[in-house]
Formats: C-alpha cells, sequence, structure tokens
C-alpha cells in the first residue's frame, strides 16, 4: 500500500515540475519540449487553442495503444501523469522565471526530464512520445532518452519551418537534448540487469513470469545452513521492467530472497518470442 502510495506521490511530483518546466520557462519565450507536448505548444502559438487542452487531446489516441501493447497498469499510471500535468499547466501561472532565452530552455528542460525520468522511475511515463519511446525500447535495444530525442527533431524542424527562426528553434534542441539526458539520469532503461529470486512460491512466481517477454531458468538450490533445497528463478531484465518484476516477486512471495545484479553484457536471445 505505502509503495503504491509512493509511485503515485512521485507521478503527482513528476507531473507537477514538468508544468513548472513549461509555463515558467518555455511558454513565455515560445520555446518547445518535442514530441506531444512540443505538438500542443505548437498548435498553441499560432491558434487560439489552450496548451493543457491540446496536451491532453493528442495524448488519448497514444494511450489507447499503449493499453494494448505495454500493460495496463503502466498506461494506467501514464494516464494519471498526463492528467496530473494538464491541470497543472492550467493552475501554474505563464511567468518568465528568466528573461535569457538559453537559460529557460536549459532549466526548462531540466525540470520536464527530470519529471519524465521520475514517472519512468516508477514504472510509468507521461504518456506522448514516452509511449512510443518505450514501444520503440520494448523490442530495440536503444536508451529511451535518445529515441525521444530522435523522435522531437521532428517537432523541431516544424518550428524552424512554420516560425522561420533558427534561433528559436536551436534553443528548443538544447532543451529537448538536456530532457533527454536527464531522463536517462534517472532511468536508464537499456542497463541490464540479473535478477535472481529464491523462493518457495515457485510455481506461482513462474506462472507471472513467464507471462513476460523475458525468458526464466529454474535452478535447484540448498540452503548452507538449513540443508533445505530450494528453487532459485534467474531472469535478465531491464531498468525499465524492474519496477514491474519487483511488484510481481513482492506479491507472490514477499519472502523471496531477491539478488538484483547489473549485467555487463547480454550475448543470444533477449527477448522472448
Amino acid at each position: 500500500m505505502l509503495k503504491r502510495l509512493w509511485t503515485y506521490a512521485a507521478i503527482l511530483f513528476g507531473g507537477i515540475v514538468i508544468a513548472a518546466g513549461f509555463n515558467l520557462f518555455l511558454i513565455p519565450h515560445h520555446l518547445l519540449s518535442g514530441g506531444v507536448s512540443g505538438i500542443a505548444l505548437l498548435i498553441s502559438y499560432f491558434s487560439p487553442l489552450s496548451v493543457s487542452l491540446m496536451y491532453f487531446v493528442l495524448n488519448i489516441p497514444i494511450l489507447v495503444t499503449g493499453w494494448f501493447q505495454l500493460g495496463k497498469r503502466f498506461v494506467v499510471l501514464s494516464i494519471f501523469s498526463v492528467i496530473v500535468t494538464t491541470l497543472f499547466l492550467e493552475l501554474i501561472p505563464v511567468q518568465a522565471v528568466a528573461t535569457d532565452m538559453l537559460l529557460s530552455s536549459v532549466f526548462g528542460g531540466v525540470l520536464v526530464g527530470f519529471g519524465t525520468g521520475l514517472s519512468f522511475r516508477v514504472g510509468g511515463s507521461t504518456g506522448g512520445f514516452d509511449i512510443i519511446g518505450s514501444l520503440v525500447t520494448k523490442y530495440r535495444d536503444f536508451p529511451i532518452g535518445s529515441v525521444l530525442v530522435t523522435l522531437n527533431a521532428i517537432v523541431i524542424l516544424a518550428v524552424a519551418y512554420l516560425d522561420q527562426d533558427w534561433n528559436l528553434a536551436l534553443a528548443s534542441m538544447v532543451s529537448i537534448y538536456v530532457s533527454g539526458k536527464m531522463i536517462d539520469l534517472l532511468h536508464i532503461s537499456h542497463i541490464k540487469v540479473t535478477v535472481f529470486i529464491v523462493t518457495n512460491q515457485t510455481e506461482a512466481l513462474l506462472s507471472k513470469l513467464l507471462q513476460r517477454p523475458r525468458g526464466v531458468t529454474k535452478i535447484k538450490t540448498e540452503g548452507a545452513f538449513t540443508h533445505r533445497e530450494k528453487d532459485m528463478l534467474m531472469t535478465v531484465t531491464t531498468r525499465y521492467e524492474l519496477a514491474e518484476l519487483r511488484r510481481i516477486i513482492t506479491e507472490t512471495d514477499p519472502e523471496a530472497f531477491v539478488n538484483v545484479v547489473e549485467t555487463v553484457a547480454v550475448m543470444g536471445q533477449f527477448r522472448r518470442n
């Protein structure tokens, strides 16, 4: 229960930080954050539509796609993040903290990246291109922050073309780059970890673990002190998937002994088809 409350509290805080990055640093200087939020900003700059409304509406089809591809829990947390961000985009006043556009792009990127990375760290996302980035990293071994930077470059080219202002476009690129690096700093999804689980609930745990896209190896072990035979399950996963794996283990066997080791390299088939 406490862990669930912490998860939602972290996403709530992340959404507030993202909204603050938009309203206090990016929007006052007409900078973009990239992705769906960047498209929402772009539309709001050239129309009477609000950023919060467009941010919410544009996220709906992406969240629906993620529901079927990434799992319900991940998308439920993402929906919560989108709602929180939308709400605080309305509540936090649009006011420039810094007069310099470059400083605003850097600190805006830090705040947006921090809020997004925090959401990823607890097993969710902030919707938008984060969902698309997660879909890419689910099937291909790339850092999610780098994937987001690539996707967001399209939006930057759009603002350069429409606004005919490369200073604005380049400052927005700085913001997106900083944001992507901040995401990878907080939640490095391309790093692999090996999880060793010593459990008395082997079959119950296996039935849930085998629903995931990673293979599991069952090893017979014996306690050195008790001389009791137990099963040890070994699986290699990513940091992106680690929060969900921990939840499965905790719910199935709270008394399981779990050792998580960072993996240097993986050879062979990493994803189980």
